[in-house]
């Protein structure tokens, strides 16, 4: 199996959560290979930031204001992308959120707020990328950023509706290839499940957690995260990775 990025030169990816972490890493790397990068975010300025930084790159990186819970900011994001920069055919659903509460006595606005980040949000966007994808007639690439959480619940009580969106993630990545197998489409969609990873993340998570503290021992780069997804993305038109699975070595969970 031959691996190159050849294809996707000059050509569009989106990525939503890119202010930072693992989305901030795709940007760069994508901009790296040749393609045209927006970048969706609430903190546009950090965006710019990285953009400046990767003027002489092969491709380039547009920052777009867009809160992925706001179904109206996504869609006219996505209508202005595919108005002035082309066809939409990479969207990589990295925004992801877990807040400190739990399920004992938990904030049914903080579950509320990590549903809408981590599963409707990752819907409206993956739908406005598809109904584009297939406008154009484009065999796009839609990668979903899960979790290992959302293949087994690590024992992590903070963690709270986390996992159940994870899952949720899980299931949306396989009902999507399924719903564009029966319509005969060559879109893939893959689903990227990495362990601990060091960003911005764990901000969001209770750090007085023993289980916090130990899974967070050995960790992932955001860097080693993008070259998975850029591996999946360099796979023949042929080759769909389903399912792709990163763990630090010694990871407890």
């Amino acid at each position: 199996m031959v691996l190159s990025m050849n294809r996707w030169e000059g050509k569009v990816a989106v990525v939503t959560g890119a202010s930072s972490g693992i989305g901030a890493a795709v940007c760069r790397q994508l901009v790296e290979h040749g393609l045209k990068v927006v970048g969706l975010a609430r903190r546009k300025d950090r965006i710019e930031e990285l953009s400046e930084k990767l003027i002489g790159k092969k491709g380039k990186l547009h920052a777009l204001k867009a809160d992925v819970t706001n179904e109206q900011e996504l869609i006219e994001a996505f209508r202005w992308i595919t108005q002035n920069l082309g066809p939409i055919h990479i969207l990589i659903n990295n925004a992801g959120l877990t807040q400190p509460t739990n399920l004992t006595d938990g904030d049914a606005e903080m579950w509320k707020r990590i549903f809408d980040v981590n599963v409707i949000g990752l819907c409206v966007a993956t739908r406005e990328a598809v109904k584009d994808m297939r406008k154009n007639k484009v065999d796009g690439h839609i990668v979903h950023i899960n979790s290992i959480a959302g293949h087994k619940v690590p024992d992590i009580p903070s963690f709270n509706v986390y996992p159940a969106s994870k899952f949720a993630v899980t299931a949306l990545a396989e009902t999507l290839r399924l719903e564009l197998n029966n319509i005969k489409s060559r879109i893939k969609i893959t689903s990227v499940s990495p362990g601990a990873t060091e960003t911005e993340f764990v901000n969001n998570v209770n750090p007085s957690d023993d289980q916090i503290v130990k899974a967070f021992e050995s960790i992932l780069k955001a860097e080693d995260v993008a070259d998975a997804i850029v591996y999946a993305l360099s796979t023949p038109p042929h080759v769909q990775v389903q399912e792709l699975t990163l763990k630090p070595i010694n990871e407890p969970f």
